[in-house]
């Protein structure tokens, strides 16, 4: 009983903190060059900075990039690439919900097939990033339900940059492979 309540906490604490961080950050930040960091023009899939070491923070890469054009550059390393995923996850807080593992805690289990988003490199990318309310603002919708219904609080500012953001999503495939193969199509009606 502890346990969950010191989870529920943790959870409360940085739910709280991402939140708060949000809504004092509403304007643009400035790069080192001077320029802000935000800007209202889409990438390309052809622009858009996906690459190993990519020090762009995560919210810049998502606002600055069209919906579906997010990959992640570690797909092919993934086993390469998820002790250092692990370390991130962990120091990122993600463990304080769904468990040091991936098993899952008073979150759902990211080591089973119910990704309610989607498992794609993009949606989960956003999902980490902006959370679930913003992401459902953006027009995403449940593909899936899990027990577990509560809202994703938004790691964008909490995770600093998009090449961390991308080897924590390695961590996730590496501990759920089955999560980077192709969805089933529909039914046929």
């Amino acid at each position: 009983m502890r346990k969950i309540i010191i989870g529920c906490v943790a959870a409360a604490i940085i739910g709280v903190g991402a939140w708060g961080a949000l809504a004092l950050d509403e304007a643009p930040k400035q790069n080192e060059n001077g320029t802000a960091s935000v800007s209202d023009k889409p990438l390309t899939a052809e622009a858009a900075p996906s690459s190993a070491g990519d020090s762009t923070p995560p919210l810049d890469l998502v606002h600055n990039t069209e919906k579906g054009q997010l990959k992640n550059p570690y797909n092919d390393k993934i086993k390469a690439i998820a002790d250092e995923g692990h370390k991130k996850y962990l120091s990122a807080g993600c463990n304080g919900c769904h468990g040091g593992g991936g098993g899952g805690g008073m979150c759902p289990p990211l080591t089973n097939d119910t990704f309610v988003y989607g498992a794609d490199d993009d949606t989960l990318f956003r999902l980490i990033a902006l959370g679930s309310d913003e992401l459902q603002k953006q027009g995403y919708k449940r593909v899936k339900h899990e027990v577990v219904t509560g809202p994703m609080p938004p790691f964008g500012q909490i995770i600093k940059t998009s090449d961390d953001l991308w080897k924590i999503i390695a961590f996730i495939r590496s501990v759920n492979p089955e999560s980077m193969a192709p969805p089933s199509p529909p039914p046929p009606q």
